[in-house]
């Protein structure tokens, strides 16, 4: 299974103010503080999130047709 690598460039907030990480690929991910199901407390905070820019993460959305 190939995994497509890209990088956090940037955080906006949705229409329901969760916020969502703009990838370098030109894709987007959510990332929710919503105990208990999600726990991201980090993403609440410009600290937080500013601390995720330029991390590594998996794009599902260019991962190849398996």
């Amino acid at each position: 299974m190939i995994v497509m690598k890209t990088t956090v460039t940037g955080w906006h907030q949705d229409e329901e103010s969760y916020w969502v990480a703009e990838l370098a690929c030109g894709h987007s991910r959510h990332f929710r503080h919503n105990p208990p199901w999600q726990v991201r407390e980090w993403v609440v905070t410009p600290q937080g999130r500013d601390g995720f820019l330029g991390s590594e993460l998996d794009c599902k959305e260019c991962d190849p047709p398996t």
